[in-house]
């Protein structure tokens, strides 16, 4: 057993739909946060945790700085502010475009308020057709903060990432671990099995539905044949959302619940039985009891 001789929490930000979440799992090695194509997908922050040689890294994933237009968004807004505070080094995943969005602006202006190193972290190379252009991203950014390090990579691709991982193991600070050796994550295996049935109405379903969608596992419980008992209700703010996530006979709500179970048996290394439920609750996106049930908590 390896003596954990430095640890440090790295917060991950940007604007949403850059890909903190995929780097994170990238990071990780493991999947600790939902990805889909969607932005705004991650609505708490999440710690993702990696154990190698004498170093524990936590990474703490934000969802993406927007422009909050309900209560949910006010606090998905709040939970960014305050992951950018009291870490060891910030990581800034941008696109790579030549050009510094208000979002980064804003986390550029947190940036250097904070007293740690940053790292410019230029996402989704493997879609550059001229690399010259990496420059032209680099440039700009360089001009808007004095990052310690700047590194291109592609979460989606791994390349890049072990170098990422070899510039941010320097800023770690000596001190004990945080976490047990094999813990990859924070998240309480209920939110998990949560947010992977959260992640397939991402996938499955179209436009505004899936973001006024909550989950809420209302049961958890572990067989004497090692089977997990799963219950849990999707709750959205329409009846006729209602309808088109459980679909025509069922099937839409069938192939949510298949692909959720498939995940959540691969994470949880053992056979799940998973029933979903379908209840509709009016614009609980605005009202703070709501959000607070459906387990986003402020720290």
């Amino acid at each position: 057993m390896s003596t954990i001789k430095k640890c440090g929490i790295i917060t991950i930000c940007g604007r949403p739909n850059v890909g903190k979440s995929t780097l994170t799992n990238a990071l990780v090695g493991d999947k600790v946060a939902i990805v889909t194509n969607k932005p705004q997908t991650t609505r708490n922050r999440i710690c993702g945790v990696l154990t190698r040689g004498e170093s524990q890294f936590v990474f703490v994933d934000t969802p993406g700085l927007h422009r909050a237009r309900t209560r949910l968004g006010d606090y998905m807004v709040e939970v960014v502010r305050q992951s950018v505070a009291d870490v060891d080094a910030v990581v800034l995943v941008v696109e790579p475009i030549p050009h510094v969005g208000a979002p980064e602006e804003e986390l550029i202006a947190r940036i250097k308020g904070l007293n740690c190193p940053s790292v410019l972290v230029v996402n989704k190379v493997d879609t550059l057709e001229r690399k010259e252009a990496l420059l032209e991203v680099i440039q700009v950014y360089s001009q808007a903060h004095g990052f310690t390090a700047v590194v291109p990579l592609s979460a989606k691709t791994g390349e890049g990432v072990e170098e990422l991982l070899g510039v941010l193991e320097d800023f770690l600070p000596q001190g004990p671990q945080l976490f047990p050796e094999d813990m990859t994550s924070d998240q309480p295996e209920r939110q998990m099995m949560a947010e992977i049935l959260r992640e397939k109405l991402l996938l499955c379903l179209d436009k505004e539905i899936p973001h006024g969608t909550a989950v809420e596992i209302t049961r958890f419980s572990e067989r004497e044949d090692e089977v997990i008992e799963v219950d849990a209700t999707i709750y959205c703010e329409k009846n006729s959302h209602k309808g088109i996530i459980i679909g025509k006979g069922g099937a839409m709500l069938k192939k949510v619940s298949s692909l959720a179970r498939q995940d959540m048996e691969r994470f949880m290394g053992t056979k799940i039985y998973l029933q979903t439920w379908v209840k509709v609750k009016e614009n609980w996106r605005d009202n703070p009891a709501a959000i607070q049930n459906f387990g986003y908590h402020k720290e």
